[in-house]
């Protein structure tokens, strides 16, 4: 069965210039595994193929049941280079709660 990310999770993102941050925290203990399976680097760099033109890099956080990814050249050149309307990484939060994940 296929859900959104948000319905098993919260996210919390920022930006360093080029570089945009985003943490993935399983509201239950018992969700972190399915975090882990579904969702990779490889699915988060596709569902932000619009906005990433770099890496994605996962590091996991099972102490506190998260994942956190960095994305390399995700704001065209980051705030005060880019032409896009929101060149910010706090938007990417929420964008990717709407991810679909398998159950």
């Amino acid at each position: 069965m296929k859900i959104q990310l948000g319905e098993i999770a919260h996210a919390r993102s920022g930006d360093k210039g080029d570089l945009v941050n985003i943490g993935v925290i399983a509201y239950r203990a018992e969700d972190f595994e399915l975090l882990l399976r579904e969702v990779t680097s490889e699915r988060v760099k596709a569902h932000f193929a619009d906005r990433i033109e770099g890496t994605v890099e996962r590091y996991e956080l099972p102490n506190i049941g998260a994942l956190n990814f960095v994305c390399r050249q995700a704001l065209m050149g980051g705030g005060t280079l880019s032409l896009l309307s929101d060149a910010q990484g706090k938007s990417f939060g929420g964008r990717i709660l709407s991810m679909e994940i398998e159950r």
